[in-house]
């Protein structure tokens, strides 16, 4: 094959694999909005994309040359077709993440098992047949290099090493800028043009190949396999190949998994933190194929055995590099430079061992033949559907973090043992003892973030469950709320304000509240103090069995007939509800970037909260430790949603308290809240003040209002929307790049 024509197919593939990281993250972040923000929805998307990979290159890979010779066109028709069906879900998936979000507004609460599993199967039907299309798009091309040039034995790891490329770009311009610039819609039609623009240059490329003759038009069977079925591994050596291959993707998968969950207390919870685990994943991988086709071209490739004794003794590292007693970690939300690099570098050197290792051992097994090819590729991705499964309903809410990465370590022992014959004496004593000694480390010596808290202090409590690990640690005042090690809410007046603040501004009696968010309880707490009708809605199920550790009448609290707990994403719960509330209670998980957060904060949302107001209902939302351009993003969505609005600077804390209604909020006085307040409310709000002087108390929240005409940026695209989620995109913003 002409080199011009392999760059062209080098460049298509890489922006093939662009297009579909680029899919993959948006469609991930758009359905936390329709399906709720828990780890099985990220478990379920990266599965059914796995799925959609696995079957379409089997499919692919069987189904070509029967297209090919029953046609008499090219195989790069079928792949420009099959990139432009890709391009279609750009448009299509959003409209039916919609449907399927109102289908199952019936299924009941988030933890429920019909709803995990019926979502599950939402997900599946809305992105698996575009996942389809991109599995098929490796044995396409393939068969394709094989018309032109039927000596070449390993096209797979040519295109493996141009679609690792693109995805890391793709996962990384996503994440970091396009989102930024263009929102959710504009960027996924980018990711559309893309595809078009491969189904364009791969048609043009089959102009030329119109009525040629293929092998199997002649003769009907597979093209070329003839020529190189005695270049392929004996029984034995394949079936381990296969074994090899779904392992890796399993426990790869698996392990992605666990990283996101046991690497937030350093790197957080904003979109980056992920988009960065993923890039660095795909970055580390790219190189291990690039290191595999560069020692292919010298005629040098590694031995199997020496990669799986690479692999045994790295892949423990992520647990030693995670032991917090020298990382640099602060509970609430600043991110240390060094100790991320350093986490992210752990994860390195395994993924760039199964990046050289996987298209290896698939031009071993495949010897170049498309289906043989498709079916090896299928194998390795079936692993890496069921990995991230295992990993969010089997391992997470059972075994800490660093434990489940050591059962998903073991694995690769086994192989280890399997193949080291083949290694010298020397090799395998060095892999073996290096091996061991890293495992015993991990087990007896390291310490993850909950043994770490441990040694802070007695008390101490620690539940998981499929969508977090939550720790409450502390005593006294001193009480702290961690999900995934990053610190939620402490004891603060600043949650029973968040409470009395609204009902005390309510005009008439009240008589219902919904809070969203149930933290450590004490915003319920206090809207109960009240004697209404109280709703709490909370995503993460273990949070709310914390409540007896922060409140010690939690008991009494949980009795009262009136409150009710649901366990659901509080965005959904308003989908699915026809209840009206007097007050609307939101406080938004920190940091306000937090991934996700601006589904709380958005235009959409004040509208979807709005028609759950009774008159003269006010809504309540908390905005915490924002810099000044994201606070006048939350406030104009806020105040374009609601025609009456007051703000309140918080004087004890950092953070505002904004009040919405469609009726005018009065204009009263801290002697004339208090004055509104039954004597249980009194008594709820002045529990932890320094002074018994309620209006003086009062005082302190309202007497720092803040004028909105001075809040807002006068430039309108500074607002927080469900495409545009300003607050969670804001690295170019941060480097002088983005709106002004």
């Amino acid at each position: 094959m002409k080199q011009s024509t392999r760059r062209i197919l080098f460049l298509l593939f890489f922006l093939s694999g662009f297009s579909s990281l680029a899919y993959q993250v948006i469609w991930t972040r758009m359905a936390f909005a329709s399906f709720g923000i828990i780890t099985p929805v990220l478990s379920v998307v990266l599965s059914v994309f796995m799925l959609g990979l696995a079957v379409g290159s089997w499919a692919g890979g069987r189904w070509i040359s029967g297209l090919v010779r029953r046609t008499g066109r090219s195989a790069i028709v079928f792949y420009a077709f099959a990139e432009l069906l890709i391009g279609v879900s750009a448009f299509a998936v959003p409209k039916l993440f919609a449907l399927g979000e109102r289908v199952l507004l019936a299924a009941g609460q988030t933890d429920s098992f019909q709803y995990l599993s019926l979502s599950a199967l939402v997900l599946a039907v809305a992105i698996l047949p575009w996942c389809v299309c991109m599995g098929t798009t490796f044995p396409f091309m393939m068969a394709f290099i094989r018309e032109r040039d039927r000596d070449d034995t390993q096209s797979f790891s040519f295109l493996y090493l141009a679609n690792v490329l693109g995805a890391m770009s793709g996962t990384f311009l996503t994440a970091m800028v396009l989102v930024e610039l263009l929102g959710f819609r504009h960027t996924l039609w980018l990711a559309a043009a893309g595809n078009f623009l491969i189904a364009l240059t791969a048609g043009g490329l089959a102009r030329g190949r119109r009525g040629l003759t293929t092998l199997s038009t002649l003769t009907g069977t597979e093209p070329a396999l003839s020529g190189t079925i005695s270049s392929l591994p004996a029984a034995g050596r394949r079936r381990l190949i296969r074994w090899i291959l779904f392992s890796t993707g399993f426990c790869a998968m698996a392990m992605e998994v666990v990283w996101t969950r046991a690497f937030t207390p350093v790197l957080k919870t904003q979109v980056y933190s992920f988009a960065l685990i993923v890039f660095t994943y795909l970055g580390a991988t790219f190189l291990g194929s690039w290191w595999y086709r560069r020692n292919l071209r010298n005629g040098s490739p590694c031995p199997t055995a020496k990669l799986m004794a690479l692999l045994v003794v790295v892949v423990f590292l992520p647990i030693l590099a995670n032991d917090h007693r020298f990382l640099k970690i602060n509970i609430l939300f600043s991110i240390h430079p060094g100790s991320t690099i350093l986490l992210l570098a752990s994860i390195c050197p395994l993924c760039a061992v199964l990046g050289y290792l996987t298209p290896g051992l698939i031009d071993e097994y495949a010897a170049g033949h498309p289906a043989i090819a498709g079916r090896a590729y299928a194998i390795n991705v079936l692993g890496c559907i069921l990995g991230p499964l295992f990993a969010s309903y089997v391992l997470l809410p059972r075994l800490s973090e660093r434990f489940a990465l050591i059962l998903l370590g073991l694995p690769f022992l086994g192989f280890y043992f399997l193949v080291s014959k083949s290694l010298s004496v020397r090799q395998s004593e060095w892999a073996g003892r290096a091996a061991v000694v890293i495992l015993a480390c991990a087990i007896f010596v390291s310490e993850d973030y909950q043994n770490y808290l441990s040694g802070l202090t007695t008390h101490m409590e620690a539940r998981r469950d499929y969508a977090a690990s939550v720790i409450s640690i502390g005593e006294g005042m001193d009480k702290v709320l961690l999900v995934n090690g990053v610190g939620m809410t402490v004891m603060t007046s600043v949650t029973k304000f968040m409470a009395h603040l609204p009902l005390a501004f309510h005009e008439g009696p009240s008589q219902s509240a919904l809070i969203i968010c149930f933290g450590m309880g004490t915003t319920y707490r206090s809207a109960l103090s009240w004697n209404i009708e109280t709703t709490v809605v909370e995503l993460v199920p273990s949070v709310p069995k914390e409540f007896g550790f922060f409140h010690a009448d939690a008991a009494r609290i949980l009795d009262n007939p009136k409150g009710h707990i649901v366990i659901d994403d509080g965005r959904r719960f308003l989908m699915r509800s026809r209840e009206k509330f007097d007050v609307i209670v939101i406080d938004p998980p920190p940091p306000v970037e937090t991934a996700g957060s601006s589904l709380l904060y958005s235009t959409e949302f004040y509208e979807l909260a709005k028609q759950h107001l009774k008159p003269h209902g006010i809504l309540q939302n908390w905005a915490f430790g924002t810099e000044p351009s994201t606070f006048q993003a939350i406030l104009r969505s806020f105040h374009e949603s609601f025609p009456h609005v007051r703000c309140f600077a918080c004087v004890t804390a950092e953070g505002v308290f904004l009040l919405g209604s469609m009726d005018p909020i009065e204009n009263l006085t801290a002697e004339k809240l208090s004055s509104r307040m039954p004597a249980t409310a009194k008594e709820d709000l002045l529990e932890w003040s320094p002074s018994p002087d309620l209006p003086g108390y009062l005082n302190l929240a309202i007497s720092h209002e803040l004028t909105i005409k001075d809040g807002l940026n006068p430039n309108p695209k500074i607002r927080i929307t469900d495409d545009q989620p300003y607050n969670e995109y804001f690295l170019l913003r941060q480097a002088g790049l983005g709106w002004r």
